[in-house]
C-alpha cells in the first residue's frame, strides 16, 4: 500500500482530513469486490504521482467497516470515486463520482485535481 494514502476508519477521521487538506480523492470500496481490487494499484500510482501534503489527499474507505461514511455519501456502488474541495463534493471533468473501475476517468480526475494542487502549491510558496 502506498503511504500516500489515508485509510479512512471513521467519520471523524474523514471530517479531519477534510479540514486539514484542500482536495480530497476517496476511494469508496469492500474487500470482497474484484473491480476494486483490480483498479486499487491504478488509485495507488496516482496518488503516488499527485498527492501534496495539507493540499490533495487520497483516501480509501472500507464500506463494510466504515458504512456511516458510505451511507453519508450514498454510496450504493463499488468503487465509487468522490471529490471533495474544502469539505464539499465537487465535480471534476464534470462528474460529481465516477462509479466502477474505470481508469481512464480516474485518471484524468487525478490529474486535473493535481494540477489544481499544484497550482496552489506554487501560490502559497509565492505568497
Amino acid at each position: 500500500m502506498s503511504d500516500k494514502i489515508k485509510h479512512i476508519t471513521s467519520s471523524a477521521e474523514l471530517a479531519a482530513l477534510f479540514s486539514s487538506t484542500t482536495y480530497v480523492a476517496v476511494d469508496f470500496y469492500a474487500d470482497w469486490c474484484p473491480p476494486c481490487k483490480a483498479i486499487a494499484p491504478i488509485y495507488e500510482k496516482l496518488a503516488g504521482q499527485h498527492a501534496v501534503d495539507g493540499i490533495l489527499a487520497f483516501a480509501k474507505v472500507n464500506v463494510d467497516h466504515v458504512q456511516d461514511v458510505a451511507r453519508t455519501h450514498g454510496v450504493t456502488a463499488m468503487p465509487t470515486f468522490m471529490f471533495f474541495k474544502e469539505g464539499r463534493q465537487v465535480a471534476v471533468n464534470g462528474q460529481k463520482m465516477i462509479q466502477g473501475a474505470d481508469p481512464q476517468s480516474l485518471g484524468a480526475a487525478a490529474q486535473k485535481l493535481g494540477g489544481l494542487a499544484e497550482k496552489r502549491k506554487v501560490e502559497a510558496t509565492a505568497a
